[in-house]
């Protein structure tokens, strides 16, 4: 049974700065990658960034490149998203996932994720 839990979720204003965690219950290398999605109310589900466990390549949304970085302790099996220069339609409720192997990781493409973490919660004001 995996888990995937996350942590750091909060309000800050506008230009501020937040890290996520995402602890995971097994070895970060059991899956392809890790990634990180948010949901906005009324809003579809969001790719944010990814992360490949073999290698580390990173992919990002356009809309947070160069602010947002996706990163993992692979002794710890956390994944962190470093937010900065938050803005108010970062707003979201932000998920971690995990994507076994089998196929590509696609960060805009929740579909192929096959675990999922509960959500926290962003509020930028």
């Amino acid at each position: 049974h995996v888990q995937l839990v996350e942590s750091g979720g909060g309000s800050v204003q506008a230009g501020g700065s937040l890290r996520f965690s995402c602890q995971v219950s097994r070895s970060t290398y059991s899956f392809n990658c890790m990634a990180w999605f948010r949901q906005a109310p009324g809003k579809e589900r969001e790719g944010v960034a990814n992360i490949y466990t073999v290698g580390s390549s990173t992919y990002y949304a356009d809309s947070v490149k160069g602010r947002f970085t996706i990163s993992r302790d692979k002794v710890k099996n956390t994944v962190f998203l470093q937010m900065d220069s938050l803005k108010p339609e970062d707003t979201a409720m932000y998920s971690c996932a995990a994507r076994g192997y089998g196929g590509p990781c696609y960060v805009d493409d929740p579909n192929g994720y096959n675990y999922w973490g509960q959500g926290t919660q962003v509020t930028v004001s």
